[in-house]
């Protein structure tokens, strides 16, 4: 007998009429029309069954801290970064720890299963290190949580730095991370991209780094990025988060550039939310969008996510743990909203982002984990637009979440008694 049969779902390839079959906490058939003795049978009823959403780029050690000490006035990045570092001495290591866990809970009712975190290594203590790490032990029954050591201050601009990263590494942290913008000059950005490349290939780590996050359209670290990887055998072990200069670069370099990041096979994550709130914050008008070319890198090849960045925290005063409203921006500011298109954005909050995390197992396929979420909706196009309520959320095939589907009673004459928003 199976432990969980799910009948008549549409999934996001298109097909309809599917069921998924779950034994031992993963799938063991995904089959038209599949009858078979489960202990739990759902019917749903037509609806999208999607794997987990999964996260590519967040800062959950500052997660839900808005407004301490302060709100950011100028809504700008370097405020942000200014108020973030007002804030670290105030930080404990209990009160870390409850608000990241506080995100997990959202994260795991809006069925977003697995997060990329990056984690500040500036403060020699490495208080938000050893509070996250805590949090990534709580949470693995339930969700996955990758971190990366990122010198929020920038790893040569700030005392140590270096040596601080190497102790986060030691400690457990996965990712190798960076921000060469943010370094006192060209040229340190350069060499920091170079020292944090040759660290992760001497470790086996992957790379994630914060790369050109601004309008300067001259800030052109990916390409030392590319290079890097290129020479170091890093090849698809490496992503450029933000990469917000490309929005306001020359097409004839971008025509180079991208052809040099599909070489490397870089990953990218643009960070929809965040970057149509931050960038362009200099521009009278018109004023540029500033995320990077979702369309154009997805057309060479690469593989593109979507993450939520923030969520009220020095940088941001919104969010709630949905991939869909990320994807939701991303769609409206790179103009994708053709039906091939809308299937991109869905996949860079799904397919893509589990990619670059490398994450085993990940899927709807016979042998994958038992992971995905029943959104009310009956295409990924649709959930976009609806930002889906997700009626049930699933890993290894014990169910986590759920919440009733979105309905709106109608007192009008000859007209249906309540609304349901599903386009029939």
């Amino acid at each position: 007998m199976l432990d969980l049969l799910i009948q008549n779902a549409s999934l996001p390839d298109g097909r309809q009429h599917m069921s998924v079959a779950v034994q031992d906490g993963r799938i063991a058939a995904v089959a038209e029309g599949l009858q078979a003795p489960a202990h739990d049978t759902v019917d749903a009823g037509g609806l999208l069954l999607s794997p987990p959403f999964v996260d590519a780029h967040f800062h959950m050690d500052s997660t839900l801290s808005y407004g301490q000490p302060r709100v950011n006035r100028s809504g700008t990045l370097l405020e942000g970064i200014a108020l973030w570092g007002e804030l670290k001495p105030l930080l404990r290591h209990e009160a870390i720890v409850e608000r990241a866990l506080a995100y997990c809970d959202w994260a795991v009712a809006r069925g977003l299963l697995a997060i990329r975190s990056h984690v500040d290594t500036s403060d020699p203590s490495l208080l938000t290190v050893e509070a996250l790490l805590e949090v990534r032990r709580r949470v693995a029954p339930y969700l996955d949580l990758q971190l990366v050591a990122f010198p929020q201050d920038g790893v040569l601009r700030t005392p140590g730095g270096l040596e601080t990263l190497r102790r986060a590494l030691d400690l457990g942290v996965d990712v190798v991370g960076g921000i060469p913008h943010f370094e006192r000059t060209m040229a340190q950005g350069a060499e920091s991209v170079r020292i944090l490349c040759e660290l992760a290939a001497e470790r086996g780590k992957r790379v994630d780094m914060h790369c050109d996050e601004t309008d300067d359209p001259l800030s052109r670290h990916v390409e030392t990025l590319a290079h890097e990887t290129h020479r170091l055998g890093l090849h698809g072990r490496v992503t450029g988060s933000h990469l917000t200069s490309m929005h306001s670069m020359d097409n004839y370099y971008v025509s180079k550039l991208i052809p040099l990041m599909a070489e490397a096979q870089l990953g990218v994550v643009a960070n929809p939310l965040i970057n149509i709130t931050l960038q362009g914050r200099h521009d009278s008008y018109p004023k540029r969008r500033g995320m990077t070319r979702v369309p154009e890198l997805i057309a060479a090849g690469l593989t593109v996510a979507f993450g939520h960045d923030c969520v009220m925290d020095p940088w941001y005063g919104g969010g709630s743990a949905d991939m869909l409203e990320a994807a939701h921006m991303g769609l409206h500011v790179a103009q994708m909203t053709g039906q091939v298109a809308m299937q991109q954005c869905f996949t860079a909050v799904t397919e893509s982002p589990a990619r670059l995390l490398g994450l085993e197992g990940y899927g709807l396929a016979p042998g994958c984990h038992a992971d995905f979420v029943l959104l009310h909706a009956r295409t990924p196009a649709e959930a976009i637009r609806l930002r889906s309520t997700r009626l049930g959320v699933w890993r290894r095939g014990q169910r986590l979440a759920g919440s009733p589907a979105p309905t709106a009673a109608l007192h009008l004459a000859g007209r249906p008694a309540q609304v349901d928003f599903l386009h029939r």
